[in-house]
């Protein structure tokens, strides 16, 4: 078993390789050609040999990367090519919104597995994505390794910035042991939320540590809101969590400043204090796939 980290996870990719046994572990070399293609080379051959790729696919380049990868994994003799994406982009329109739209998830779900022989992603927008891929594909969950993250840190509430969120935190919740509720929020436009406090919140949450749990921040704006209504309730302290941390422009600065800590996975590269996937991502592939 060899594990290859594309540049888009290079971290995450040699955390999975010790969760697998300290598994042999490369990233290709990369450059650029003055025409702005892409070169990528994997040293060394994979005859017989499983190999696991692992490439978040953020970005178009990123995708194109991962593309490469598979074919140049497949050309070094691989018996199986297992692919790790953490994150999958344009996973969010996966269906169709106007006449003329592509199905942007199930397009990239098409190519991404066309050179694999199974795929593991993480906390996916929609699990109808999972529906768009043919070969198997298994989806860990962010939840465990922000659990074993707020287990350490005096929690006294988590909630959810919104009712799409009710699963996700109750989950956090029954693992912890942890009470827990989700905040009511009606949308303005792409950036503006109005947020307000459930019927069934705490009566009382003055100096209350609170852990705001989300899967992915992009922008910011509702976790930014939902910080300062619960400072208008006096609150302690407020923790915030994802799985995928995008903070898109200034997202990350304006919630800093009003929260106490910000924590994300290690699914993306960004200034978030991190928590690994790499235990989840690494039983996954033992359990399902077989790899070891």
């Amino acid at each position: 078993m060899h594990v290859i980290g594309g540049t888009a996870s290079t971290d995450l990719a040699e955390k999975i390789s010790r969760e697998l046994g300290n598994a042999p572990f490369a990233v290709p070399f990369t450059k650029r050609f003055p025409d702005g293609e892409l070169y990528l080379r994997v040293g060394g051959r994979f005859d017989g040999e499983d190999v696991v790729i692992v490439q978040s696919t953020r970005s178009d380049q990123d995708l194109l990367e991962l593309l490469l990868l598979q074919d140049a994994v497949r050309e070094g003799g691989a018996l199986r090519t297992f692919i790790v994406i953490p994150y999958f982009g344009y996973a969010r329109q996966d269906r169709r919104f106007f006449p003329g739209e592509p199905v942007s998830a199930r397009a990239l779900a098409r190519h991404v597995e066309l050179d694999a022989d199974a795929l593991v992603m993480v906390d996916l927008h929609s699990p109808q994505t999972l529906s768009h891929f043919s070969k198997p594909v298994y989806e860990a969950s962010g939840i465990p390794a922000i659990a074993r993250l707020l287990r350490e840190r005096p929690v006294d509430y988590l909630v959810s910035p919104d009712k799409g969120g009710i699963e996700r935190v109750r989950r956090l919740g029954e693992i912890l042991q942890l009470p827990w509720f989700a905040l009511e929020k009606k949308r303005i436009d792409s950036e503006h939320v109005e947020l307000r406090l459930p019927a069934q919140a705490p009566a009382e949450l003055a100096g209350k540590h609170i852990a705001i749990l989300d899967d992915v921040i992009s922008t910011g704006g509702t976790i930014v809101e939902a910080a300062k209504l619960l400072h208008r309730n006096d609150v302690g302290a407020i923790t915030a969590a994802c799985t995928h941390g995008l903070f898109l422009r200034d997202a990350f600065e304006r919630i800093k400043a009003v929260t106490n800590e910000i924590y994300a996975t290690d699914t993306l590269q960004n200034g978030a204090e991190k928590v690994s996937v790499a235990p989840d991502v690494a039983q996954l592939l033992v359990r399902n796939i077989g790899a070891t």
